[in-house]
C-alpha cells in the first residue's frame, strides 16, 4: 500500500462483507476489542444443508454465538460407505444454513453491530479506502479497513492463489414424506455422494466430480445424469425411496482453494475467501472459524500498531498456509482409503494432491528449538520465544497459561541420566507435583525419551 494512503483507525467503522460464520466471528471479535463494525449479509440463493461436528459446535460457542448454537438440531446418524466397506461413521448435526446465518446475524444485533442485508456489486479502493456498492443502491458504504468474509463466491481480486483438482458439487433436492434426519456419503466410480434427510421430508442428494471428467454430459442433461447415478447407488436407496426430484440442480465448485495473499495493510481475507477446503474433509465451517477467530488480533495490530504490520501479516499468512495445507492432506489420506478405481481421473488426482507429506509426523527431540515467533498477546500479533519442532512448525507458546519455552531450555540443560522430572526441579524450582506433571507431557509429545 501506497504510504500517503490513510490508515483505519478505531473510531473508523470496519465493514465486513459477510454474514456467515467467519464474518460474524470476526466481527463479534472486533466489537469486543472496542471497534465499531458493521456487516454485509447477502441472502443465500439457495436452500443447504451442512454436517457439522461436535468441534464446529464448540468451535461457535467460544466464539461467543449463542442464537446460532439455538439454530443447531441435535446430532444424527451418518452413515459411510467407502472402499467397498460400509459402516456408521458416527454422529453428525444436519444443520439448515438459512437458520444458522439468521442465527449469527441475530447474535450481531445484540451486539450492537450494525447489518446491512444487499447483495455487493463493487468494491473500489481510493486513498481514504474502500468504496463498497450494493445492488440497487447508488451512494456507496465507505470504510478505512475491509473485511472479505463472503466465501468462495468473494472475487480473487487478482491475488495470487493456489488451486487443488478442479472439483464441482452439483446439489439436488428429492422431497418425500417425513423420515428421521439422518445423512450418508458414498463413494462411486466418478466420484461421491453426500446425502441428507431433513425433518420435514426434503432430502439433499450432493454429487461431487472432477470438473475436467468427460462423463458429464452437457447443461441439460445434468439433472438426468445425475438421478441415473443415484438411483444405482444402494446407499442412496433410503434418500429416494418414496421420493421425487424437484428438478431443481445447484452446481457449486468444491476446489480446493488457497489464497497466497490473505491480508493487507487495510484489508483481510477470512473463512473461505482465504482458504477453502475439500468438502470431503467435513470441516468447513471449522475451518472458517480457525482462521476467524485470529483476523481480530491482525486487525487490532494493523491499526493500532501499525509498525508490527509485517509481523501481523507474516502471523496470519502463515496459518491460513499450514490449516489449508492440513486440511489438503486430511482429504487426500481419506481420498486414498478408497482403492476400488484407482486409474479412474478423480480418484488419482485426489489420492496425491498436494504432496506426499505425512499429515502427522512422529515428534523429534532433536528437532527441538526455542525461536522468536509472532504470538496473538493482549489482542495484539507480537514477538514471543515459542518452541517449535518437526510436528509443530508454526510453533507452541503456552500450555495453560505455562511458557514452553523455558520447558524446552530446561530440557536442553537435562543431565546425563537425569530423570525429566528432576530437571524441571533442578533448572526451575518447579515443586514435585509439577515437575512430574510436566515431565509426563514432555514425554506423551514426544519431547523426551527417558
Amino acid at each position: 500500500m501506497a504510504a500517503s494512503r490513510r490508515r483505519a483507525s478505531m473510531t473508523d467503522p470496519i465493514l465486513v462483507l459477510g454474514g456467515g460464520p467467519a464474518g460474524g466471528a470476526v466481527a463479534l471479535g472486533l466489537a469486543k476489542l472496542g471497534f465499531t463494525v458493521a456487516v454485509v449479509a447477502t441472502p443465500r440463493p439457495f436452500r443447504a444443508m451442512e454436517g457439522v461436528s461436535e468441534r464446529v459446535v464448540e468451535g461457535l460457542r467460544n466464539v461467543g454465538f449463542r442464537y446460532a448454537l439455538e439454530a443447531l438440531p441435535a446430532p444424527t446418524p451418518r452413515m459411510a460407505s467407502w472402499n467397498g466397506t460400509a459402516a456408521t461413521a458416527n454422529t453428525e448435526r444436519l444443520v439448515d444454513r438459512e437458520q444458522l446465518d439468521a442465527g449469527i446475524l441475530q447474535d450481531l444485533q445484540a451486539a450492537s453491530i450494525r447489518v446491512i442485508t444487499g447483495r455487493v456489486s463493487k468494491v473500489e479502493e481510493h486513498n481514504h479506502g474502500f468504496d463498497v456498492y450494493l445492488k440497487g443502491q447508488s451512494e456507496p458504504l465507505t470504510t478505512s479497513f475491509l473485511v472479505e468474509a463472503r466465501g468462495r463466491s468473494a472475487p480473487s481480486a487478482s491475488l495470487p492463489r493456489k488451486r487443488g483438482p478442479e472439483t464441482v458439487s452439483l446439489l439436488q433436492y428429492w422431497q418425500g414424506a417425513p423420515i428421521a434426519p439422518c445423512s450418508a456419503a458414498a463413494s462411486f466410480t466418478e466420484g461421491w455422494a453426500w446425502m441428507a434427510a431433513g425433518a420435514d421430508g426434503t432430502r439433499y442428494l450432493q454429487l461431487t466430480f472432477d470438473v475436467a471428467s468427460k462423463t458429464l454430459p452437457e447443461k441439460s442433461l445434468l439433472v438426468a445424469h445425475c438421478n441415473q447415478i443415484l438411483l444405482s447407488l444402494p446407499q442412496a436407496q433410503h434418500f429416494t425411496q418414496d421420493a421425487e426430484p424437484t428438478g431443481e440442480l445447484h452446481a457449486r465448485t468444491s476446489t480446493p482453494i488457497l489464497c497466497e495473499q490473505a491480508v493487507g495493510e487495510r484489508w483481510i481475507r477470512v473463512g473461505d475467501a482465504a482458504m477453502a477446503v475439500d468438502p470431503l474433509s467435513g470441516n468447513g465451517i471449522f475451518q472458517s472459524l480457525s482462521s476467524a477467530l485470529q483476523a481480530p488480533a491482525v486487525i487490532n495490530t494493523l491499526i493500532n500498531k501499525p509498525e508490527n504490520a509485517a509481523l501481523a501479516q507474516q502471523f496470519y499468512q502463515q496459518r491460513v498456509d499450514h490449516l489449508f495445507h492440513r486440511f489438503a492432506r486430511i482429504g487426500r489420506d481419506f481420498y486414498a482409503l478408497e482403492a476400488q478405481w484407482p486409474t479412474q481421473p478423480f480418484w488419482q488426482q485426489r489420492a496425491c494432491w498436494p504432496d506426499t507429506a505425512p499429515l502427522h509426523q512422529i515428534a523429534d527431540p532433536s528437532s527441538i528449538e526455542v525461536v522468536m515467533m509472532p504470538v496473538v498477546k493482549g489482542g495484539f500479533i507480537e514477538l514471543a520465544e515459542v518452541v517449535t519442532t518437526n510436528d509443530q512448525p508454526l510453533g507452541i507458546w503456552h500450555l495453560n497459561g505455562q511458557p514452553l519455552a523455558p520447558i524446552a531450555k530446561a530440557l536442553a540443560q537435562r543431565k546425563s541420566h537425569e530423570s525429566s522430572e528432576a530437571c524441571f526441579t533442578r533448572v526451575l524450582g518447579m515443586p514435585a507435583k509439577a515437575a512430574a506433571q510436566w515431565a509426563l507431557w514432555a514425554s506423551q509429545n514426544g519431547w523426551v525419551t527417558e
